[in-house]
C-alpha cells in the first residue's frame, strides 16, 4: 500500500466504522422497541376488565358489568392532550361504521374538554367512562393514550394494543381477536 493510499484509509476507516456501528445501533433499538411493545401489550390478557364505578360525560354512572353483554367490545383509551387520538379517530370511526362496538375511556381530561373534543372530532362511543384522575388507567397498566382493549362478551380482557389502531393493525392483529370472542362486523 502506498503511502498516500495509509492515508487515504485512516482518514476514512473511522467514517466507515462510524456508520457500520451507527447502522447496527439502530437496528438493535429497533428490534428491541418492537419487542417491548409486544411485552406490554399481554400484561392483562386473559383476566377481568378491572371493577370501576366511573361517571360518563353525561353524568350517568358506569361499571365493569357494561362490558360483559355477551359480545366482544373494543375500549378505547383517549385524550384532548393525546395527538396520536386524533390520527386514529377516522380509522376507529369506520370500524363503527362496519358495526364493531367500541367503548371510550377518556383518560385525564375535565368534562367540559372531552365533550369538546368530541364535538369537533365526532362523538362514535356507545359511552364513555371519564377517568379523570387516572385510578382505572393505572389499574388496566396505562401507559399513555392511545391504548385500545378487546373485552369479551364475559368481560376478560383478550387482548391490548399500545398505540394506534390503524387498518394494518386492525387486519393483522386486532379483527381475528374481536370476531373470536364474539365481536360483530356489518362487511
Amino acid at each position: 500500500m502506498t503511502p498516500e493510499a495509509s492515508k487515504k484509509f485512516l482518514v476514512f476507516a473511522p467514517l466507515s466504522v462510524f456508520i457500520l456501528l451507527s447502522t447496527f445501533f439502530y437496528f438493535a433499538l429497533q428490534l428491541r422497541e418492537t419487542r417491548a411493545v409486544d411485552e406490554l401489550t399481554s400484561a392483562l390478557v386473559d383476566r377481568p376488565f378491572p371493577e370501576f364505578l366511573l361517571p360518563g360525560l353525561a353524568n350517568e354512572v358506569h361499571d365493569q358489568t357494561e362490558l360483559a353483554q355477551g359480545h366482544a367490545t373494543l375500549v378505547n383509551v383517549w385524550g384532548s392532550w393525546c395527538p396520536s387520538c386524533r390520527y386514529e379517530h377516522p380509522y376507529l370511526t369506520k370500524l363503527v361504521e362496519q358495526g364493531v362496538a367500541l367503548v371510550g375511556l377518556n383518560y385525564k381530561d375535565t368534562p367540559d374538554v372531552a365533550q369538546d373534543w368530541l364535538d369537533y372530532f365526532g362523538d362514535i362511543y356507545a359511552y364513555h367512562i371519564q377517568d379523570r384522575d387516572g385510578r382505572l388507567g393505572l389499574d388496566l397498566g396505562v401507559y399513555g393514550a392511545p391504548e385500545t382493549f378487546i373485552v369479551d362478551g364475559q368481560g376478560i380482557i383478550r387482548y391490548k394494543r399500545v398505540g394506534v389502531v390503524d387498518e394494518r393493525v386492525w387486519e393483522d392483529q386486532m379483527k381475528s381477536v374481536y370476531l373470536q370472542y364474539g365481536g360483530q362486523i356489518n362487511e
